[in-house]
């Protein structure tokens, strides 16, 4: 452990001492250190940069005991810098989204994505949370930082749930900007409320239930986010059973299956700040598609420290469903993202989780 702590410290001293650039050679706008949010502005979409996504998962519980996982993703993607607006397009920026409901109960996962180009019935507006693509959409509502999100899968299921915040925004990263390279533009503004409290229904089955959980949110800024020979990331949110803390690991992934330097833990306490503390990541199973056959890390055991005690401390996650394969996804290839259970080191529940695994089926192309 004291050995990894080493290694990240100098990776992040690396990282710091590299000069950020104000812009790629493009011409789209870099993350910067220091930078100066404003909400509830700063929630809505930021067209200076070149990519940009609104990513919100939870799990929720029916009265007779029915459990779901869920995943709404909206991605905003810009055009050729320069591009000529299109009467009939608008700015020519590309417009992808995720959705996806895990029914436990049938270990069922059911999946649908989408791809349309600005003004062809999908937008993000600016200065607000206002998006769509088609009839799904993720809006501010009335009351502070409160959302409204409308998804669902084909004919097959639908949800429409209200999203309240129960702790301050955390911004991940060092001094607001979230390193995934050693190249100093591969960085994201890294926005998340790392939970909120989620209530609404669920139509699945042809049964429609009132449901009420919990949901975590990312926002992400970038204009260049993965850095050279990364080939996926292994990605994480837990919630954790005391209502009071959550972790996010984001573990970026080498073609040799390896952990870039600017991979990263981050605890988030009570108050909503964060905590980087070092992570082992160790895969027990593993789980084949029988679609692609890419093979996914199934049960997975994260160990890392523990800020409030400074203790080490281990979790195992699991699987709710074994299949939550995003097979179809025109944006970046199969990926796998699902619900999961988090265990303490006795077996004892410690927390609910989010798991996404990307590049296991082929080089990522978003």
């Amino acid at each position: 452990m004291r050995r990894a702590t080493l290694l990240l410290a100098l990776a992040a001293a690396s990282l710091a001492g590299a000069p950020t650039p104000k812009t790629t050679p493009e011409g789209w706008a870099l993350p910067q250190p220091g930078h100066t949010f404003a909400f509830p502005a700063d929630h809505g979409s930021h067209p200076d940069f070149r990519i940009e996504w609104w990513y919100v998962t939870g799990q929720l519980g029916a009265g007779s005991g029915r459990r779901f996982g869920f995943q709404a993703t909206f991605f905003r993607a810009a055009g050729p810098k320069g591009t000529q607006e299109d009467p009939a397009f608008g700015s020519g920026q590309v417009f992808l989204a995720h959705m996806a409901l895990t029914d436990v109960a049938n270990q069922r996962f059911l999946d649908e994505e989408r791809l349309n180009r600005d003004g062809w019935d999908a937008g993000a507006a600016a200065g607000r949370l206002d998006l769509h693509n088609g009839e799904w959409s993720l809006r501010e509502s009335a009351g502070p930082d409160g959302m409204d999100l409308v998804g669902g899968v084909r004919a097959d299921a639908s949800f429409s749930l209200h999203l309240t915040p129960s702790k301050p925004l955390a911004v991940f990263g060092e001094d607001g900007v979230s390193h995934k390279g050693a190249d100093p533009s591969a960085a994201s503004y890294y926005l998340t409320f790392s939970r909120l409290a989620a209530a609404g229904r669920v139509s699945v089955g042809g049964d429609t239930l009132d449901v009420r959980g919990e949901a975590w949110m990312d926002h992400e800024i970038s204009s260049s986010q993965l850095g050279e020979g990364q080939v996926g990331w292994d990605w994480v949110c837990i919630q954790l059973a005391d209502s009071r803390r959550e972790l996010m690991l984001y573990r970026l992934r080498r073609a040799d299956g390896s952990a870039d330097a600017a991979s990263s833990l981050q605890w988030v306490d009570a108050s909503g700040r964060t905590i980087t503390e070092p992570f082992t990541w160790q895969v027990s199973t593993a789980w084949k598609s029988p679609r692609d056959r890419a093979e996914y890390p199934a049960r997975v055991l994260l160990g890392t420290v523990d800020p409030a005690t400074g203790k080490p401390v281990t979790f195992r996650i699991e699987p709710l469903v074994a299949d939550q394969e995003l097979a179809n996804a025109p944006g970046g290839g199969p990926y796998w993202e699902g619900a999961c259970r988090v265990l303490g080191p006795s077996g004892e529940a410690a927390g609910s989780a989010y798991m996404e695994l990307t590049g296991y089926a082929g080089p990522l192309r978003f």
